[in-house]
């Protein structure tokens, strides 16, 4: 590394993960210490840890140590490195696990030659975007059919604790069209650690994926590295390899309450719910790095956001709402239809995808919705119609069909199922659809 060696051991706290050293105001002037550059935390003349800089105030320089602070004094000294966090980046980096400080932790060839850059660049100028106009298919019908996920597209999975969307992330990291998967887990269980990197290699996938890991075990500061890493070198194959590139990320959540905790350590003035005031600035600095590159590839960025309780007005899931382009609503291990929302997908159906797909996905909801309300006028025991009993026998179906999440086939399968499924629970006559339509693709 380039940088500045000088040790500076006036060391006046270690609260958490955070140390705040006070430098000389000469200092202060003569050498470019800016926030996000890296030190190094050095104890009896031994390498401890490498540390970010966090905050710049007056003469006090607080750092965010990496390796977390056990075992350090205030006898510690740091020396500044002149330089931001840096990640590898070649081809060879296809295949490898990352730990949250971006070294690797698998037991694949040296890297130390390959090349570095720093992470932490700005995103695109708007003027260099090409309007979204590209499906990327997951062979997941709730999405393909019903919410189209769109290259350069930014958007959540809502849940809750407790809901399979691990599960779901991984069926889409696999089934995708991507050229690349980039993956972010934040704050994992060595279970699910495993649960994804088992689940890449089974499908043969992982030799075109890339993960970054940080354990709920890791110092929490490594996990706000996390998806800056992820982002970064999913941007690199964008655009110098022209890939077209899926970043995963799992979750987003703790990557925010990872922010609250270094905010509270460091004497924050906490706002909404004890989360920093700058969440919305620091989600969407992260989301707005979804791009389709002129000339090149595309970065696309699916997290998980979940909401602790269920709750959708929590800080996160509801600054998210507002950064992202639609979200997927996962609850009772189902894709909700009624809660997801692709605000995208009107760029791809129809002039990507089949003719039918903008009628049949109109219908085959509007049916289900009514489907639903006949069950509620069932379970409270009202007289129901003949035309009820058909929408009871649909919505039946179109769960099991197309809402499972272990449902999985080609979009112009499911569409020819969606018709399917229409001519066997009404007559034709009783389905409110284009005639052209229905004389082409009606199934008797």
């Amino acid at each position: 590394m380039h940088g500045y060696f000088t040790s500076y051991s006036d060391i006046i706290s270690i609260v958490g993960d955070i140390v705040s050293i006070r430098l000389p105001a000469a200092e202060m002037v003569q050498q470019p210490i800016r926030n996000r550059d890296l030190a190094m935390i050095d104890q009896d003349g031994q390498k401890i840890s490498l540390a970010q800089i966090v905050r710049l105030q007056q003469d006090v320089v607080s750092l965010q140590v990496f390796g977390g602070s056990k075992g350090l004094s205030n006898r510690c000294s740091v020396r500044f490195l002149g330089e931001p966090m840096r990640a590898f980046y070649s081809t060879h980096i296809l295949g490898r696990i990352f730990n949250g400080s971006g070294e690797p932790v698998d037991t694949g060839p040296d890297l130390s030659l390959e090349p570095k850059f720093a992470i932490n660049g700005p995103t695109v100028n708007p003027v260099s975007r090409v309007l979204a106009s590209r499906m990327i298919r997951t062979d997941i019908p709730m999405i393909d059919v019903f919410n189209s996920l769109v290259e350069s597209q930014k958007i959540p999975i809502f849940s809750v604790p407790g809901e399979p969307y691990n599960a779901l992330l991984a069926r889409i990291g696999i089934q995708a069209d991507a050229d690349i998967v980039v993956f972010g887990g934040l704050g994992l269980s060595f279970d699910d650690f495993h649960f994804f990197r088992h689940a890449f290699e089974q499908a043969g996938v992982l030799s075109r994926t890339v993960m970054y890991i940080n354990q709920s075990s890791d110092p929490v500061v490594e996990r706000l590295m996390v998806p800056d890493m992820a982002l970064a070198v999913a941007e690199r194959f964008a655009v110098e390899e022209g890939k077209r590139v899926l970043v995963l990320l799992t979750d987003m959540t703790a990557f925010a309450d990872a922010m609250k905790e270094i905010g509270i350590s460091m004497e924050a003035i906490p706002s909404n719910r004890g989360y920093m005031g700058d969440l919305y600035s620091q989600l969407a600095r992260r989301y707005e790095k979804a791009c389709d590159f002129k000339g090149a590839g595309s970065v696309t960025i699916l997290s998980v956001t979940t909401m602790p309780s269920g709750d959708i007005t929590h800080p996160v899931p509801d600054n998210t709402g507002y950064i992202t382009e639609g979200q997927f609503y996962l609850h009772d291990g189902q894709l909700d239809p009624f809660g997801s929302l692709s605000r995208l997908k009107q760029h791809v159906i129809g002039s990507e995808t089949r003719e039918d797909h903008g009628q049949i996905m109109n219908t085959m909801i509007r049916y289900y919705a009514e489907g639903v309300d006949a069950e509620r006028k069932q379970a409270m025991a009202f007289d129901l119609s003949d035309f009820d009993k058909k929408l009871l026998h649909f919505a039946e179906q179109f769960r099991r069909r197309f809402m499972a999440l272990d449902v999985a086939m080609p979009l112009e399968q499911a569409l020819d199922g969606c018709w399917k499924l229409l001519a066997e629970c009404f007559d034709p006559a009783e389905v409110v659809i284009k005639q052209e339509l229905k004389d082409k693709y009606w199934l008797s």
